[in-house]
């Protein structure tokens, strides 16, 4: 027999993004009812950010290793339990998962339903055995890894983001399919844990980046053993004997083929729309995702959307962002209207590449002026105290000094990018960096440093200079 349930507001997908809708709404004595039709915590916990981490910061421990001798500290090659490093990640999945689980949720008053979620009409969501008809509905159905249409790739065992965490033995040879962040953060960590890592890019390595941050980081992943094959154009993939695979490699990118044990897909995301059956709710959408507006409302006015599934920047903060803007609006009323420049990414290799804003290149093309103001870490003394001088931050700026974007290249740039995420969502100008007082000795010095320097031609300016001597004249 079918439920109807009647809510406030009704939440497909278990994933961040969905998740804060829901926990925020409950707790403001809304009644939610959320439909998951897989696991709860969605990518990030299961797929992605949580296992991730934990397997760079594994790889970092190992690194630490071989790299002691610069401080007096005997330098070793470290003995990988490969099968203890999966029993890490899966360990840190299991700390983290209680707080997406629906135990946590029911209890805060949430009613779950673990089923897959299509619509009947633009008003009604058919979960398995139950009808819900909501006030409003937000999808936040996340993304899959999305697979490419190369000749053979069928054929033979491959590995995406929601694969790869589930190896207990470490790959000999890992060929990666995908110059991205993701992609190069898995080359760097199973570089360091032992594997031999080939990347595979069909344009620039790290593309989306600034070119010039960019370069620092693929040069230290070179350096480290990972071979990174750049404009390589993937022809046909092929079993070779047993247990490995052979990718063949269009002429001009080098030698024309490679051969590895393991292969891992990383060439992006695909919104996840299939099922839904969207168009009965009036609900218009494309090959990028749903199509929304500022406020991140759908064609249909009852529904929402957060996170990947709107073809928005692909990160667990950004869905999270969203979901404060939906929040807002169908709770409040109240103004809300997505900001993307403000949201920041993060590539968590090691040097890591955090962003937030506009690039240099896109700063040109938008102003008539611009002032690019750069510090490198090796003038920063906590940076030359733990030998972690390679990189720089870049700061783009109006020539009246109002702040466009923010790059960091170099140690904790994830969380060095943070005042500058602060400082464009509330439209600071560098003199607000420049007054702020920055404790030492710490590595955000650097950017206060590169505030500082847009004044620096002032000091240079006749006119300031004869203030300055007038002044002194009284004494």
């Amino acid at each position: 027999m079918t439920t109807t349930l009647t809510p406030d507001i009704c939440v497909i997908g278990a994933g961040s993004g969905g998740l804060s809708v829901a926990a925020a709404a409950a707790a403001f004595g809304v009644s939610v009812v959320l439909v998951e039709k897989g696991k709860m915590g969605g990518d990030c916990l299961n797929y992605g950010c949580v296992p991730s981490k934990a397997l760079i910061a594994a790889a970092r421990q190992a690194q630490a290793m071989r790299e002691g001798a610069a401080f007096g500290v005997g330098a070793c090659e470290p003995d990988i339990d490969f099968a203890a490093v999966h029993r890490h990640v899966r360990e840190t999945i299991a700390a983290v998962a209680p707080n997406d689980s629906a135990e946590r949720f029911t209890a805060l008053g949430v009613h779950v339903i673990k089923a897959a979620g299509r619509f009947k009409d633009q008003q009604t969501l058919i979960a398995g055995k139950t009808e819900i008809r909501a006030r409003r509905f937000v999808i936040a159905t996340g993304s899959s890894p999305l697979i490419p249409a190369i000749s053979g790739l069928d054929k033979v065992h491959y590995l995406t983001n929601e694969t790869i965490f589930g190896l207990a033995r470490k790959p000999r040879h890992l060929i990666v399919i995908g110059g991205g962040p993701v992609g190069l953060e898995m080359a760097q960590a199973f570089r360091r844990l032992g594997s031999q890592v080939t990347v595979l890019e069909a344009a620039n390595a790290l593309g989306k980046e600034d070119p010039e941050l960019a370069a620092v980081v693929l040069k230290q992943l070179r350096v480290e053993g990972i071979n990174i094959r750049e404009h390589a154009r993937i022809t046909r993939i092929a079993p070779l004997g047993k247990d490995e695979v052979h990718v063949g490699i269009a002429p001009g990118a080098g030698t024309h083929s490679v051969e590895g044990t393991h292969l891992l897909v990383a060439v992006g995301r695909r919104a996840n729309l299939a099922g839904l059956d969207l168009d009965k709710a009036g609900i218009a959408h494309d090959e990028r995702g749903l199509k929304v507006n500022s406020r991140l409302r759908t064609s249909n006015r009852r529904v929402y959307a957060v996170g990947d599934v709107t073809g928005a920047p692909q990160f667990t903060h950004a869905a999270n962002y969203h979901a404060g803007l939906v929040v807002r609006s169908a709770l409040f009323r109240l103004p809300a209207r997505e900001r993307r420049n403000i949201v920041p990414r993060v590539t968590f290799t090691d040097p890591e590449l955090a962003h937030v804003g506009m690039t240099e290149a896109e700063a040109a093309r938008t102003h008539r002026s611009i002032r690019v103001l750069r510090w490198p870490y090796s003038e920063n003394d906590r940076a030359l105290a733990e030998r972690r001088t390679h990189g720089h931050i870049k700061l783009i700026a109006t020539a009246r000094g109002r702040l466009l974007g923010a790059s960091i290249v170099g140690a904790q740039a994830g969380e060095l990018i943070n005042l500058w995420a602060l400082a464009l969502s509330k439209n600071l100008k560098l003199r607000d960096i420049a007054a702020y007082v920055a404790p030492y000795p710490t590595m955000s010095e650097i950017g206060k440093r590169a505030a500082v320097t847009y004044f620096i031609p002032a000091t240079r300016k006749p006119l300031v200079r004869r203030l300055v001597g007038l002044l002194r004249m009284f004494g």
